[in-house]
């Protein structure tokens, strides 16, 4: 193509490579999801379609770029880390952040029926993304450990805030006032004690969040296949390939680690 006097504007646009040999985070938020929850009747204080929507989507952004390594989600949050190596999109920040973006965002949509039925999605969700470098496995492990204690914080808090409303009677703004300056041992104590529950017996995917990895699973098929002046006969035939597997454990601790090696780069 000829080029043109306007080509010029072209000198505008930013570099926005990130660095290289860092791993390459890019954080998903949903964009005023408290409102998005209350209009589409999310039930407090998880929601087991919303969740498994949310793991949906970032199943397909995954899918799409095979280049993310590990994946880490909680309530309206997903962490895509990519590997450290990656050279995709030239290793463009903008373009990492809008790929994933989009492709989440419009998987969110495309399978909101799968997980809600009939329930009519009322209005499009909005996700913001930022992204994040990290030079070394101990930050990026560092990194997804604060995630998931965040994970663990809010879901105990709110674990108790709706226990205290939906079985003790109270308003909002009494559980609210109720739960004022406890630390995680008093809201432990108030489920036991209030309401005989043991908060680690509480379901781990609401606890732990979601860890989504690749892992090699072998597969059987049977083909029919017609061998050389021979009738056609089954064939089983057994493959390797690699699929995104979801977790919902502990990720701070090194077990995690030790049993996936895989994930991390060497030498960082």
């Amino acid at each position: 193509m000829a080029k043109s006097k306007f080509e010029y504007v072209r000198s505008f646009e930013t570099d926005d490579s990130c660095l290289r040999n860092c791993y390459i985070v890019v954080r998903l938020d949903g964009r005023n999801f408290h409102k998005f929850a209350e209009q589409h009747a999310f039930s407090k204080p998880n929601d087991d379609r919303a969740l498994g929507l949310m793991t949906r989507s970032a199943r397909a952004v995954m899918s799409e770029l095979e280049d993310i390594i590990i994946a880490y989600g909680q309530s309206d949050e997903f962490s895509f880390v990519f590997k450290r190596t990656s050279s995709l999109f030239k290793r463009r920040a903008s373009k990492l952040m809008t790929h994933v973006a989009s492709q989440f965002s419009s998987s969110y949509v495309f399978y909101w029926k799968e997980f809600f039925g009939a329930q009519s999605l009322l209005y499009p969700p909005g996700f913001d993304g930022r992204v994040i470098l990290y030079p070394s496995n101990r930050n990026l492990r560092d990194y997804l450990s604060w995630r998931q204690a965040d994970c663990h914080i809010n879901n105990l808090y709110n674990t108790v805030f709706w226990a205290l409303v939906q079985k003790g009677g109270l308003t909002t703004a009494q559980a609210e006032e109720r739960l004022k300056g406890t630390l995680a041992a008093d809201k432990n104590e108030i489920l036991f004690s209030d309401f005989g529950i043991n908060y680690n017996n509480e379901s781990a995917l609401h606890r732990k969040g979601i860890s989504l990895i690749w892992e090699k699973v072998n597969e059987t098929v049977t083909k029919r296949v017609k061998l050389p002046n021979q009738e056609e006969k089954d064939l089983t035939v057994t493959r390797s390939r690699s699929r995104v597997q979801d977790y919902h454990c502990d990720i701070i601790g090194d077990q995690f680690w030790q049993e996936h090696p895989d994930i991390l780069e060497e030498g960082g």
